[in-house]
Protein backbone atom coordinates (compact mmCIF):
# COMPACT_ATOMS: atom_id res chain seq x y z
CA UNK A 1 0.00 0.00 0.00
CA UNK A 2 1.29 4.03 -0.74
CA UNK A 3 2.17 5.53 2.31
CA UNK A 4 0.07 8.77 1.83
CA UNK A 5 -2.99 6.31 0.56
CA UNK A 6 -6.23 9.38 0.06
CA UNK A 7 -4.08 11.93 2.40
CA UNK A 8 -5.19 15.67 1.43
CA UNK A 9 -1.85 17.53 1.32
CA UNK A 10 -1.47 21.67 1.07
CA UNK A 11 1.88 22.32 0.16
CA UNK A 12 3.26 26.02 -0.07
CA UNK A 13 6.18 27.01 -2.79
CA UNK A 14 4.60 24.34 -4.54
CA UNK A 15 5.53 25.20 -7.90
CA UNK A 16 9.40 25.06 -7.98
CA UNK A 17 11.98 23.35 -5.78
CA UNK A 18 11.82 21.28 -3.07
CA UNK A 19 7.94 21.87 -2.95
CA UNK A 20 7.25 20.80 -6.31
CA UNK A 21 9.63 18.01 -5.46
CA UNK A 22 7.50 17.03 -2.51
CA UNK A 23 4.16 17.39 -4.05
CA UNK A 24 5.31 14.64 -7.21
CA UNK A 25 6.45 12.19 -4.63
CA UNK A 26 3.42 12.77 -2.78
CA UNK A 27 1.26 12.25 -5.33
CA UNK A 28 2.68 9.22 -6.21
CA UNK A 29 2.81 7.83 -2.69
CA UNK A 30 -1.78 8.24 -3.05
CA UNK A 31 -1.96 11.42 -1.82
CA UNK A 32 -3.97 14.56 -3.56
CA UNK A 33 -2.01 18.01 -3.20
CA UNK A 34 -2.90 21.53 -3.32
CA UNK A 35 -0.18 23.62 -4.17
CA UNK A 36 0.23 27.30 -3.73
CA UNK A 37 2.84 29.47 -5.35
CA UNK A 38 3.01 33.45 -6.52
CA UNK A 39 3.50 33.10 -10.31
CA UNK A 40 0.89 31.83 -12.02
CA UNK A 41 2.65 30.62 -14.89
CA UNK A 42 4.97 28.20 -12.46
CA UNK A 43 1.79 27.16 -11.13
CA UNK A 44 0.74 25.86 -14.43
CA UNK A 45 4.02 24.07 -15.35
CA UNK A 46 4.20 22.41 -12.00
CA UNK A 47 0.21 20.99 -12.69
CA UNK A 48 1.59 19.45 -15.66
CA UNK A 49 4.44 17.99 -13.99
CA UNK A 50 2.63 16.21 -11.42
CA UNK A 51 0.27 14.94 -13.56
CA UNK A 52 -2.85 13.86 -11.79
CA UNK A 53 -4.62 14.55 -8.19
CA UNK A 54 -3.27 18.47 -7.93
CA UNK A 55 -4.97 21.82 -7.18
CA UNK A 56 -2.40 24.63 -7.69
CA UNK A 57 -3.98 27.86 -6.20
CA UNK A 58 -2.03 31.27 -6.84
CA UNK A 59 -1.24 33.17 -3.55
CA UNK A 60 1.63 34.93 -1.60
CA UNK A 61 2.07 33.83 2.08
CA UNK A 62 2.44 37.03 3.58
CA UNK A 63 -0.59 38.06 2.37
CA UNK A 64 -3.27 36.73 4.77
CA UNK A 65 -6.22 37.14 2.48
CA UNK A 66 -4.44 34.69 -0.15
CA UNK A 67 -4.17 32.11 2.87
CA UNK A 68 -7.96 32.53 3.34
CA UNK A 69 -8.58 31.86 -0.22
CA UNK A 70 -6.85 28.79 -0.24
CA UNK A 71 -8.14 27.31 2.99
CA UNK A 72 -11.47 28.10 1.59
CA UNK A 73 -10.84 26.40 -1.79
CA UNK A 74 -9.78 23.37 0.36
CA UNK A 75 -12.33 23.33 2.43
CA UNK A 76 -14.69 23.18 -0.41
CA UNK A 77 -13.12 20.61 -2.42
CA UNK A 78 -11.77 17.82 0.17
CA UNK A 79 -13.11 19.28 3.81
CA UNK A 80 -10.40 18.75 5.60
CA UNK A 81 -6.40 18.45 5.23
CA UNK A 82 -4.35 15.64 6.49
CA UNK A 83 -0.55 16.96 5.70
CA UNK A 84 0.65 20.49 5.58
CA UNK A 85 3.87 21.00 4.19
CA UNK A 86 5.11 24.55 4.43
CA UNK A 87 8.05 24.70 1.50
CA UNK A 88 7.83 29.03 0.33
CA UNK A 89 10.40 30.66 1.63
CA UNK A 90 12.77 33.65 0.64
CA UNK A 91 16.68 34.02 0.80
CA UNK A 92 18.32 37.78 -0.56
CA UNK A 93 21.94 37.63 0.43
CA UNK A 94 22.92 41.00 2.75
CA UNK A 95 25.39 42.02 4.78
CA UNK A 96 23.93 43.88 8.26
CA UNK A 97 25.29 47.11 6.88
CA UNK A 98 23.19 46.78 3.68
CA UNK A 99 20.45 45.16 5.03
CA UNK A 100 17.11 48.27 4.45
CA UNK A 101 13.90 47.71 6.69
CA UNK A 102 12.33 47.01 2.97
CA UNK A 103 14.73 43.68 3.26
CA UNK A 104 14.01 43.07 6.88
CA UNK A 105 10.31 43.28 6.40
CA UNK A 106 10.13 40.81 3.39
CA UNK A 107 12.21 38.28 4.76
CA UNK A 108 10.46 38.36 7.95
CA UNK A 109 6.80 38.15 5.96
CA UNK A 110 7.51 35.56 3.74
CA UNK A 111 9.59 33.41 6.31
CA UNK A 112 8.51 33.61 9.76
CA UNK A 113 4.77 35.50 9.52
CA UNK A 114 4.13 33.75 6.42
CA UNK A 115 4.64 30.22 7.95
CA UNK A 116 3.19 31.00 10.97
CA UNK A 117 -0.02 31.91 9.41
CA UNK A 118 -0.13 29.51 6.33
CA UNK A 119 -0.24 26.75 10.12
CA UNK A 120 -2.45 28.61 11.97
CA UNK A 121 -5.20 29.12 9.56
CA UNK A 122 -4.33 25.04 8.47
CA UNK A 123 -5.13 23.84 11.76
CA UNK A 124 -8.90 23.84 11.83
CA UNK A 125 -9.44 22.19 8.60
CA UNK A 126 -6.19 19.33 9.96
CA UNK A 127 -7.39 15.97 10.63
CA UNK A 128 -6.59 14.65 14.14
CA UNK A 129 -3.33 12.65 13.87
CA UNK A 130 -2.34 14.57 10.54
CA UNK A 131 1.34 15.82 9.94
CA UNK A 132 2.52 19.60 9.89
CA UNK A 133 6.30 19.74 8.22
CA UNK A 134 8.14 23.29 8.03
CA UNK A 135 10.84 23.62 5.81
CA UNK A 136 13.71 25.39 7.32
CA UNK A 137 17.70 25.70 6.80
CA UNK A 138 20.25 24.65 8.12
CA UNK A 139 21.71 28.46 8.42
CA UNK A 140 19.93 28.59 11.13
CA UNK A 141 22.77 26.55 13.10
CA UNK A 142 25.40 28.27 11.66
CA UNK A 143 26.70 32.04 11.36
CA UNK A 144 27.19 32.50 7.30
CA UNK A 145 27.94 36.13 6.61
CA UNK A 146 25.59 37.60 4.40
CA UNK A 147 22.54 35.08 5.75
CA UNK A 148 21.81 37.28 9.16
CA UNK A 149 17.97 38.28 8.16
CA UNK A 150 17.43 34.72 6.50
CA UNK A 151 18.50 32.48 9.09
CA UNK A 152 16.66 34.08 12.07
CA UNK A 153 13.75 34.46 9.94
CA UNK A 154 14.34 30.66 10.02
CA UNK A 155 15.31 29.90 13.42
CA UNK A 156 12.36 31.27 14.07
CA UNK A 157 10.47 28.44 12.56
CA UNK A 158 12.15 26.29 15.12
CA UNK A 159 10.84 27.88 17.70
CA UNK A 160 7.36 27.68 16.19
CA UNK A 161 7.44 24.03 15.66
CA UNK A 162 8.47 23.35 19.10
CA UNK A 163 5.41 24.92 20.31
CA UNK A 164 2.92 23.52 18.28
CA UNK A 165 3.90 20.26 18.76
CA UNK A 166 3.45 20.40 22.56
CA UNK A 167 -0.23 22.81 21.58
CA UNK A 168 -1.49 19.85 18.89
CA UNK A 169 -0.29 17.01 21.79
CA UNK A 170 -3.70 16.76 22.26
CA UNK A 171 -5.05 16.00 18.85
CA UNK A 172 -1.85 13.54 18.04
CA UNK A 173 -0.49 15.58 15.48
CA UNK A 174 2.81 15.75 14.57
CA UNK A 175 4.99 18.78 13.85
CA UNK A 176 8.59 18.40 12.39
CA UNK A 177 11.06 20.64 10.88
CA UNK A 178 13.59 20.29 7.87
CA UNK A 179 16.91 21.93 7.44
CA UNK A 180 18.10 21.33 4.31
CA UNK A 181 21.73 22.61 3.60
CA UNK A 182 22.54 24.04 -0.40
CA UNK A 183 20.23 22.21 -2.39
CA UNK A 184 20.49 22.56 -6.13
CA UNK A 185 16.99 24.77 -6.84
CA UNK A 186 15.68 27.35 -8.39
CA UNK A 187 15.73 29.87 -5.57
CA UNK A 188 19.65 28.95 -4.74
CA UNK A 189 20.63 30.51 -7.98
CA UNK A 190 18.27 33.54 -7.39
CA UNK A 191 20.52 34.69 -5.24
CA UNK A 192 23.33 35.49 -7.13
CA UNK A 193 24.01 38.54 -9.80
CA UNK A 194 25.35 35.78 -12.39
CA UNK A 195 25.58 31.94 -13.28
CA UNK A 196 29.50 32.59 -12.96
CA UNK A 197 28.74 33.36 -9.24
CA UNK A 198 26.01 31.14 -8.39
CA UNK A 199 28.53 27.89 -9.78
CA UNK A 200 31.38 29.18 -7.81
CA UNK A 201 29.66 29.34 -4.52
CA UNK A 202 28.20 26.00 -4.78
CA UNK A 203 31.69 24.93 -5.57
CA UNK A 204 32.51 26.43 -2.57
CA UNK A 205 29.88 25.03 -0.59
CA UNK A 206 30.04 21.21 -1.72
CA UNK A 207 34.28 21.63 -0.53
CA UNK A 208 32.96 22.20 3.00
CA UNK A 209 30.01 19.36 3.00
CA UNK A 210 31.37 15.67 4.26
CA UNK A 211 29.29 14.14 1.62
CA UNK A 212 31.11 16.25 -0.97
CA UNK A 213 28.58 17.68 -3.28
CA UNK A 214 25.24 20.20 -2.63
CA UNK A 215 21.65 18.16 -2.55
CA UNK A 216 18.66 17.97 -4.62
CA UNK A 217 15.40 18.43 -4.18
CA UNK A 218 14.80 14.81 -4.23
CA UNK A 219 16.42 13.85 -1.43
CA UNK A 220 14.71 16.16 0.32
CA UNK A 221 11.45 15.67 -0.12
CA UNK A 222 11.90 12.01 0.41
CA UNK A 223 13.11 13.40 3.94
CA UNK A 224 9.92 15.40 3.79
CA UNK A 225 7.75 11.74 3.20
CA UNK A 226 9.64 10.03 5.80
CA UNK A 227 8.37 12.81 8.28
CA UNK A 228 4.71 12.96 6.62
CA UNK A 229 4.18 9.00 7.20
CA UNK A 230 3.63 6.57 9.67
CA UNK A 231 7.39 5.58 9.26
CA UNK A 232 8.08 8.43 11.40
CA UNK A 233 5.01 7.76 13.92
CA UNK A 234 7.20 8.55 16.87
CA UNK A 235 8.91 11.32 15.86
CA UNK A 236 7.48 14.82 17.20
CA UNK A 237 8.79 18.43 17.31
CA UNK A 238 12.34 17.52 15.82
CA UNK A 239 14.74 19.48 13.19
CA UNK A 240 16.14 16.91 10.90
CA UNK A 241 18.94 18.50 9.33
CA UNK A 242 19.57 17.39 5.96
CA UNK A 243 22.67 19.35 4.56
CA UNK A 244 25.30 16.26 4.20
CA UNK A 245 26.56 16.30 7.08
CA UNK A 246 28.07 20.19 7.07
CA UNK A 247 26.73 21.29 10.60
CA UNK A 248 27.50 17.83 12.32
CA UNK A 249 31.30 18.59 11.83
Amino acid sequence: MRKLENRVAVITGGSSGIGLATAKRFVTEGAYVFITGRRQTQLDEAVKEIGSNVTAVQGDISNLDDLDRLYNIIKKEKGTIDIVVTSAGYVQMAATPQVTPQHFEKTFDINAKGTFFTVQKAIPLLNNGGNIIVVSSNVQWKGFPQYATYAASKAALRSFVRTWASELKDRQIRVNSISPGPIETPLINEQFNSKEEAEATKKYFAELIPLGRIGNADEIATSILFLSSSDSGYINGVDLVADGGYTQI
